[in-house]
């Protein structure tokens, strides 16, 4: 099961961090990367199955929002090659953040895993994810 695994230190304080993720389909946080994020559905960003479309590619789906423990996860249903479906399934993104308390920073983990034959994916996703991670921490920092 190919997957990836990426982490930074954003500058900003966790309940500042989480804020700006935890609503899914806001991703103002990193504007110089996703550039559209469209809402799908009648879900509002923080149910359960709320549903979105980053980059107008990427088709997500909401799976956990925990606030206590600030953790998101979701899964992409469907998105440009090498993650287009059917040759990547059960693909599972999922984001926690850690409060840095000495700093008063965050430290953001982003993983994925998913299945499937090709080995493409890992790069262009862990790519994609060092990006997101870089522009928030530009953006919130």
């Amino acid at each position: 099961m190919p997957s990836t695994y990426q982490s930074n230190i954003i500058n900003a304080p966790i309940d500042k961090v989480w804020r700006s993720i935890r609503n899914f389909h806001d991703m103002s946080c990193a504007p110089n990367i996703i550039t559209s994020c469209k809402a799908v559905g009648d879900k509002t960003g923080t149910e359960v199955g709320a549903k979105r479309v980053l980059n107008s590619a990427f088709h997500e789906t909401l799976l956990e929002v925990d606030d206590d423990n600030h953790h998101l996860r979701y899964s992409l249903d469907d998105g440009p090659e090498p993650l287009a479906a059917p040759t990547v399934t059960n693909y599972i993104g999922d984001i926690k953040l850690t409060p840095v308390t000495m700093q008063d920073m965050t430290l953001i983990e982003w993983t994925s895993s998913w299945i499937s034959d090709e080995d493409e994916a890992v790069s262009f996703c862990h790519n994609i994810y060092v990006a997101i991670m870089g522009d928030m921490a530009e953006t919130l920092g």
